[in-house]
């Protein structure tokens, strides 16, 4: 089971010249989000094949000239790897081997596909061809800023003029506010629907036993260590107060329905509505592989891509209960949509920034595959139950 993983970390790029200023920036903008409590990893892209950190007569550096390939030096507060390579690995990789992080603050890869920040500078006359490209193309070698850092004026008048975010050059707390709003991991809270009694189980599926407990305990274990906060929406929750002796790290509520009358799109207004956090995780009860790593690449999905959701997609279609929303965005538009007596989950997805998390993305998140699965019935329940017990969990 997945009750232990690392969780990827979101990132975004400051690109500009030599001496426009960006790495004076990065260092000040570490330095505010470390302050107000943000775990900020960061890489620098160094363009140069003869760039070395380690120095002879070190005897790191002895090792290496011996012939090692790779090196660690590791005290009891600080690890250092020199590992030689063939190929230089994709901002992508580089990122991923940096998990757990609120933001990985990236210096350069301008072409890597994440984010960008341009930075540019009145007094560098490299950034001179770099602003005017932008203000008349709309780019900077082929890549549309999210942002812009700059005391040019003709970038400024350029970037209101496109709704673009603009910075001055000395604006560190507005860039770390835009960064931590923006980009960083967001709070999490994961809703688990367990409504209540179930007309084909025969009974309440969050308290049927599986595995020799109820059904709810497993889901709840799951998604965990994902959670800044769970909510359990249902209508028994005199039932649920074995859920109180679990060892979580995370707040734990049960929560009623807003609505009386049962139904998918109803049941997601009340998980949404219900959170703390802006970002809502939604998780049906019933599902036995219902994968924390997933639900974690979707949130980081979610915040790089600016989406108010990022819902997965299968062969089979959408599957609204294991996805993230934006309860802000996607609140309102529920709303209105129940207002025109609407009942399916997706029927307000055409009001919102969706973004579909792919079986590609899917695959990536959670290689074992079956996270969707769910159980309607006691025979689909022991069937479950048998293929664990043969084959192991997942």
């Amino acid at each position: 089971m997945e009750l232990g993983f690392d969780k990827p970390s979101p990132a975004i790029s400051f690109v500009g010249r030599h001496n426009s200023g960006k790495t004076t920036l990065i260092v000040k903008v570490i330095s505010e989000l470390v302050s107000r409590g943000l775990d900020i990893g960061s890489i620098k892209h160094h363009g140069h094949p003869d760039f070395d950190i380690d120095y002879p007569g070190k005897d790191s550096y002895r090792h290496r000239e011996a012939g090692s390939c790779d090196v660690v030096v590791i005290s009891p507060t600080r690890m250092a790897r020199i590992t030689e390579i063939h190929d230089e690995p994709s901002c992508d990789e580089v990122v991923a081997s940096m998990p757990n992080h609120d933001l990985v603050i990236v210096e350069g890869y301008r072409q890597s596909g994440l984010p960008v920040i341009e930075v540019l500078r009145q007094g560098n006359e490299r950034d001179i061809p770099a602003a005017e490209q932008l203000c008349t193309e709309g780019h900077v070698r082929g890549v549309v800023p999210v942002a812009v850092v700059t005391d040019m004026e003709s970038v400024v008048s350029y970037a209101k003029s496109e709704a673009i975010p603009c910075f001055d050059i000395d604006d560190v707390q507005g860039v770390a506010d835009f960064l931590q709003n923006r980009y960083a991991r967001p709070k999490l809270t994961v809703a688990i629907q367990a409504g209540g009694e179930s007309r084909r189980m025969g009974q309440s599926k969050a308290t049927v036993p599986f595995l020799g407990r109820p059904l709810i305990e497993r889901i709840v274990e799951r998604v965990a260590p994902v959670a800044d906060e769970i909510v359990i929406t249902t209508n028994e929750a005199e039932n649920l107060t074995f859920l109180d002796a679990l060892d979580l790290h995370c707040d734990l509520r049960l929560v009623p329905d807003v609505y009386e009358e049962r139904g998918a799109l109803r049941g997601l207004y009340s998980a949404l509505s219900a959170a703390s956090n802006p970002c809502v995780a939604v998780v049906a009860c019933d599902m036995v592989f219902a994968s924390a790593p997933l639900i974690a690449h979707e949130a980081v999905a979610m915040q790089m891509r600016g989406a108010d959701a990022v819902v997965p997609c299968n062969r089979f279609g959408f599957e609204p209960f294991h996805a993230v929303y934006r309860a802000d965005a996607c609140l309102p538009a529920i709303s209105d949509a129940i207002a025109q007596r609407k009942v399916r989950a997706r029927d307000f997805y055409e009001c919102i920034n969706l973004s579909r998390f792919g079986r590609e993305d899917i695959e990536r998140a959670a290689p074992g595959g079956g996270c969707f699965a769910n159980v309607n019935t006691p025979e689909e329940l022991a069937r479950m139950e048998r293929s664990i017990q043969e084959n192991g969990d997942r």
